[in-house]
């Protein structure tokens, strides 16, 4: 099981966030994920998702069922696309998307992205480095991400930042 601790600007509370996949296939497996506000004691939502990689197209695609305290139960589609920069893959350019409709399919959320995300392995001895500057289509706003091992800042151009230390 993999397990964070994430500080969010906007909640002002940390939470405790966990995510298990657990493999159906070699190229499928079922995501479930939560997260417990340490403010209120409660779980914050809960996520259960199948979802299936084509690496022959450098290509991943999901389907799941989200629920959150605020507006229940909601339905998640999701796909991302990865075209190699350089033949290392230390450099890529990432097309991403994901769709949330409630239970009866009216209300849609859409959320999409492109970016270039920079691999830099070894950045120092035992220290990997990856940089990520993208833009955000819908809420048109720049974004950027820099994770080192275990740490995880990221900004957006709106002022809206998170922080995430994997456990």
């Amino acid at each position: 099981m993999e397990t964070s601790l994430r500080y969010t600007c906007n909640s002002k509370s940390l939470k405790i966030h966990a995510k298990e996949k657990l493999p159906v296939n070699s190229k499928t497996h079922l995501q479930l994920h939560g997260e417990l506000d340490t403010g209120t004691g409660a779980p914050s939502y809960f996520c259960a998702m199948i979802r299936h990689l084509f690496p022959e197209a450098a290509t991943g695609l999901g389907v799941g069922i989200h629920y959150d305290k605020r507006q229940k139960l909601r339905c998640h589609v999701r796909g991302k696309k990865q075209f190699p920069v350089r033949d290392d893959k230390s450099v890529t350019f990432n097309v991403k998307g994901r769709c949330d409709f409630d239970q009866d399919f009216n209300q849609r959320n859409p959320i999409g992205a492109a970016e270039f995300a920079w691999n830099i392995m070894n950045f120092k001895e035992d220290q990997d480095v990856r940089i990520k500057v993208g833009y955000e289509m819908f809420d048109k706003v720049p974004y950027m991400q820099i994770r080192e091992n275990n740490w995880t800042l990221n900004a957006n151009m709106k002022g809206k930042w998170n922080l995430r230390f994997d456990l």
